[in-house]
C-alpha cells in the first residue's frame, strides 16, 4: 500500500521560500508517476508539478521558474522547492502517486492519481 505523507508546509512572507517533502511507504521509482497538487479554498485542485519514472518534470505555468520538483529514490521521497513565493501560492499542497502504466507512461497534471497524502498547508502573506 502506497501511503504518501507530506511535510514542510508553513507560513512565509511573499518572496520567501519553503521546501515540501513527501515520503512514500512503498514506492517504486521505476514504476510510478509522482506529482504535487494544490487546492485553495473555493477552488479546484490544480496540478503544480509532475515527475516521471526517468526524472522528467512538468510544471504549471504559474510556478515555472519558481518551483522545482525533485525526488530521491533511495529515500522514497519527493520534494518541492518553492522560491519567490506569492500570496496566490497560498493553498493546501498534496502529493500524489500512481502506477505509470495507468497513464500510458505519461504523468498527468490532472488529479487522476490513486494515492494521495493528507496535505500540508502553505500560507504566503503579502
Amino acid at each position: 500500500q502506497v501511503q504518501p505523507v507530506e511535510s514542510g508546509g508553513g507560513s512565509v512572507q511573499a518572496g520567501g521560500s519553503l521546501k515540501l517533502s513527501c515520503t512514500f511507504s512503498e514506492y517504486s521509482s521505476s514504476s510510478f508517476c509522482v506529482a504535487w497538487f494544490r487546492q485553495a479554498p473555493g477552488k479546484e485542485r490544480e496540478g503544480v508539478a509532475t515527475i516521471d519514472r526517468e526524472g522528467a518534470t512538468t510544471y504549471a505555468d504559474s510556478v515555472k521558474g519558481r518551483f522545482t520538483v525533485t525526488k530521491d529514490n533511495a529515500k522514497n521521497t519527493l520534494y518541492l522547492q518553492m522560491d519567490s513565493l506569492k500570496p496566490d501560492d497560498t493553498a493546501m499542497y498534496f502529493c500524489a502517486a500512481d502506477h505509470a502504466r495507468i497513464f500510458g507512461y505519461i504523468c498527468p497534471s490532472t488529479p487522476d492519481y490513486k494515492y494521495w497524502g493528507q496535505g500540508t498547508q502553505v500560507t504566503v502573506s503579502s
